[in-house]
């Protein structure tokens, strides 16, 4: 009896909650060219039963009972037109004209000169002014919508967000070096080093030329491999392998080796052989000898900078942009070798470097917690590849709670491992680490019970997998609505994998291009393709940050059929439906077939990536849209496709 109390005040805490967010007038951007120099704002209204809205119109200069359009640019209009159901309420004042207000629903356009070779987006907010009973509710609704150029041959350029993408990854990857030199197998051999090359060196200036040949060689040895990897095999190849199950399931492995190495389990290095040789061509002297010293150091060093590594490469390549692993590489390199250079030119430093000593190990520890929790994520993205629901959204945060706890408890000097020396007290960076991760595992506790974690989104599974989401009960609620109750009775309910596949916040998904493209005729309504991935980080960050916004999410389940296709999806294909390429790889599984579709329709292969296509299959625009969470510009792209479909009916 309990739990039936319970769950009946969530249910009424849900509609209470929604019934708080809903307005009374709901509205719709758009805009329509009508014209090589004329184009349309349009903005729909839609009331509810016993609310009227003010016109636009005034109806004389003294009149202030009217909505207003505000545009965030100096954008003039030539004219503005009102349609819809008009009501003329008598003024109480006979001097005074009518009252006029609209029910039901008002649509008004606003002409705006656009000439057809220019795009322009057009930014504002609505205020509007209503109506009900004898009370006169108000409010301001945001838009952003996009203006396009007429010609067909129109290319986003998406390169500012691409050049902000790898200038993003250089930081996070440089920051990553920076931090890794603090490791018991590099933080050690600075001051070696560094007093080897000014104490061998003729003249500082030699030794300071020598360092920074050191510091080069470094970075040499991390980015080079990385290029001719890409060279040999295409810029795709390490996406490919960050994305296929079996390279998640080896990543998994090796991470929690290195984790149990980190631990004091055993010591993980490569062979001593590899080492003895390079240190045997180091001693040669001249720039070889002085490369051949910095292989030494990476050789040596591999146990801690490894999984650093290894982290860095899986998640650069999923970032769908093809140099971003180089990048990657380049900024972990020019991070781990930068304090050699520094040192060597300001020596004096190296007095105020802490000593070696037990505090290196803890650092390895401490790396060892964060190597497992890592370790769970590429096991979660197989996990969601192959269905097997072992690692859903809240037993993957249990883990992650118990591992951050645990090495918060460790940095407080509460849990030792083998190697640990003894701790007379805790230090202050030792505390403030301690609160940090605290804090984390703290942060992600309500998740258990729905939170979004938005921060998060790219690396814990998807809603979806969650059975008790108190987040997603509103969406559940209004999913038995009027509305969606009549769209499915109009089209076929999704029927091939929708037993393994869900999108979040009660959207309605095909999962196969030919159920969408059956649905979208029987509804008369454009497709919107979501190439997406269980493994793809950005697309579970576009779902968080843009989709769940109620004016993307109200556009999408109202103007588009929705079709998601995973290119990484497991399920095999029916076998009359399985084929061979051109270049003679079969497409077996549903993911082959959908992210061959996207390759050869579109000319891409990372995700998300979001097409238009109208009843015919065809896209509504050329527009490679992928990860940008700019919700407005998303809105604007939203109604643009909208708009092209409209007018090719």
């Amino acid at each position: 009896m309990k739990k039936i109390l319970s769950l009946l005040v969530i249910v009424l805490l849900a509609q209470t909650i929604i019934a708080q967010d809903k307005s009374p007038v709901q509205f719709v951007f758009s805009t329509q060219r009508t014209s090589d120099s004329l184009v349309q704002l349009i903005i729909s209204a839609k009331l509810e039963k016993g609310f009227q809205l003010f016109g636009v119109k005034k109806q004389s200069v003294e009149d202030e009972f009217i909505s207003s359009l505000q545009l965030d640019n100096s954008t003039s209009n030539d004219s503005i037109s009102e349609e819809g159901k008009l009501l003329q309420i008598p003024s109480v004042d006979a001097t005074s004209p009518a009252i006029r207000v609209y029910e039901d629903s008002v649509s008004f356009r606003y002409f705006f000169k656009v000439n057809a070779s220019d795009s322009a987006i057009l930014k504002g907010s609505f205020n509007w002014l209503g109506k009900l009973e004898d009370a006169f509710p108000s409010g301001s609704e945001s838009f952003a919508v996009e203006v396009l150029p007429t010609s067909n041959d129109v290319v986003e350029d998406n390169s500012d967000i691409a050049n902000q993408t790898l200038w993003q990854i250089f930081l996070l990857t440089f920051l990553t070096g920076l931090l890794a030199v603090i490791t018991p197998c590099v933080f050690p051999l600075i001051p070696v080093t560094v007093s080897f090359f000014l104490k061998r060196s003729k003249t500082r200036a030699a030794g300071i030329k020598n360092a920074l040949w050191y510091s080069l060689s470094i970075i040499g040895i991390y980015t080079i491999p990385t290029i001719l990897l890409v060279l040999i095999f295409g810029d795709d190849i390490l996406y490919q392998i960050s994305t296929s199950a079996i390279s998640n399931l080896l990543f998994f492995a090796i991470f929690l080796v290195f984790a149990i190495s980190f631990f004091g389990a055993f010591e993980l290095q490569l062979p001593n052989s590899w080492a003895n040789k390079a240190d045997q061509k180091a001693g040669k002297g001249g720039l070889g000898g002085i490369f051949f010293m910095a292989l030494t150091l990476v050789i040596v060093s591999f146990s801690c900078t490894g999984p650093i590594v290894g982290t860095l490469l899986g998640q650069t390549s999923t970032g769908g942009v093809s140099t971003a692993p180089i990048i990657g590489m380049l900024g972990f390199g020019v991070g781990l070798a930068l304090p050699f250079s520094l040192f060597a030119f300001f020596p004096s430093m190296l007095q105020s470097l802490p000593k070696s000593g037990g505090w290196l190990n803890s650092v390895k520890v401490s790396f060892g917690f964060i190597e497992l929790a890592l370790a769970l994520k590429f096991l979660s993205n197989v996990d969601l590849i192959y269905h097997w629901r072992l690692l859903d959204r809240d037993v993957f945060l249990v883990l992650w709670i118990v591992i951050f706890v645990l090495l918060g408890i460790y940095l407080l000097g509460k849990l030792k491992f083998s190697h640990d020396s003894e701790l007379p007290y805790v230090s202050v960076p030792r505390l403030f680490f301690a609160i940090t991760s605290f804090s984390f595992a703290l942060y992600i506790l309500p998740g258990l019970w729905g939170a979004p974690l938005r921060h998060l989104s790219g690396f814990i599974p998807p809603d979806g997998t969650q059975e008790f989401n108190l987040d997603a009960l509103k969406y559940q609620l209004n999913s038995g609505t009027k509305e969606s109750t009549t769209t499915l009775n109009l089209a076929q309910p999704p029927q091939r994998l929708a037993d393994k596949l869900h999108v979040p916040y009660g959207l309605v998904a095909y999962f196969t291009l030919e159920e969408g493209m059956a649905a979208a005729k029987a509804l008369n309504k454009p497709i919107m393709l979501d190439f997406t991935g269980h493994s793809c980080a950005n697309c579970r960050k576009m779902e968080k940050e843009v989709w769940k916004d109620p004016a993307v999410l109200q556009r999408m389940k109202e103007n588009f059929v929705l079709v998601s296709l995973y290119v990484d999806e497991s399920t095999d294909l029916p076998i009359k439906e399985q084929y061979i390429k051109k270049d003679g790889d079969k497409v077996i599984t549903e993911g082959d077939k959908n992210l061959d579709y996207e390759i050869t329709q579109f000319g891409f292969n990372a995700q998300p990536l979001y097409m238009f296509l109208d009843l015919n299959g065809k896209p509504l625009s050329s527009i490679k849209y992928g990860y940008d969470p700019d919700i407005a510009k998303f809105i604007a792209h939203l109604d643009a496709a909208k708009a092209a479909f409209d007018k090719s009916k």
